[in-house]
């Protein structure tokens, strides 16, 4: 993880259930004698991370619906302090302003940002529920609201069309897009983490019922064209705004896209750079790319 990160020691289940007693209930000692929770189960998942916004964040009310993708609350703090280095490294260090395309119902990006780092914070999103589910995490918490607005994409042919508005400048959009195919590819890969997680066993009898362990809507798992397609699209449709964004920012799951992304932005004369990240055994990156070194 980012050496900043606050989330890189262990977690202190003593002081998360302190923070959040509802936790109690999830945590078990592992074969190496250690605290843990069940990593495949959702509900002691989203309580987790509950108990993490309280103690870490202050965030007194968190919720999402039912089936929603619940975040790696670690992962998402990581890019956000990779954000700030590139921002940093760019000469911006002052009243800092982003973007999050897909907020989602969580609205963990823009919630981390305006506390970490007190950035002031869109979330956009296509889906009704989302937005209504975002709007009330951020009215739930003292501070929040001051700090982050969120809009209603009603078009889910742009990105950042009918979101950015006239003479309005953003030093940085972020995005964890879509980077399944379609719903079976999405299926799949949930069943790949399950038995990542020791769960061979589980007695899933529905495609449904993987899915609904796992969390995620449709717009949040997978679309047309998967990842690659996704951020092409982004990519092109970035052109029309590249006076008003400093940095466009996106995770890239699948390395094996990067290419076809460097291909785009190149074609457009931007600039880009991939950055690495690593959770544990997890590595990751994002990519990003500004028309204002040109």
């Amino acid at each position: 993880m980012h050496p900043k990160n606050i989330h890189n020691d262990a977690y202190n289940f003593d002081a998360l259930c302190k923070s959040h007693p509802q936790l109690t209930e999830f945590v078990v000692i592992n074969e190496y004698d250690t605290e843990t929770i069940d990593f495949s189960n959702s509900d002691a998942v989203l309580h987790l991370n509950k108990a993490l916004l309280s103690h870490h964040y202050a965030i007194s009310d968190w919720n999402i619906p039912p089936h929603y993708l619940c975040p790696p609350i670690p992962g998402r703090a990581d890019y956000l302090f990779y954000i700030s280095d590139l921002l940093s490294e760019s000469g911006v260090t002052k009243k800092i302003r982003g973007l999050d395309i897909g907020v989602g119902a969580n609205c963990i990006y823009p919630i981390l940002a305006a506390r970490l780092f007190k950035w002031k914070m869109v979330g956009a999103d296509s889906d009704a529920s989302a937005i209504a589910s975002a709007k009330k995490n951020v009215s739930a918490s003292e501070g929040l609201a001051e700090l982050i607005e969120i809009r209603y994409q009603d078009n889910n042919a742009n990105i950042f069309e009918g979101i950015i508005a006239p003479n309005e400048y953003f030093d940085f959009t972020i995005c964890n897009p879509p980077f399944h195919t379609s719903e079976e590819e999405a299926t799949k890969g949930t069943l790949r983490k399950l038995r990542n997680l020791h769960q061979k066993d589980q007695p899933f009898q529905t495609k449904k019922e993987i899915t609904l362990n796992f969390g995620g809507q449709a717009n949040e798992l997978w679309c047309n064209g998967g990842e690659a397609l996704f951020i092409k699209r982004m990519v092109k449709q970035s052109v029309q705004f590249k006076s008003q964004v400093g940095w466009f920012t996106t995770l890239v799951s699948k390395k094996e896209n990067l290419n076809k992304i460097y291909k785009q932005i190149d074609k457009l004369k931007a600039t880009h750079q991939t950055i690495k990240m690593e959770q544990g055994n997890k590595q990751s990156r994002f990519v990003a790319w500004t028309f204002e070194k040109n």
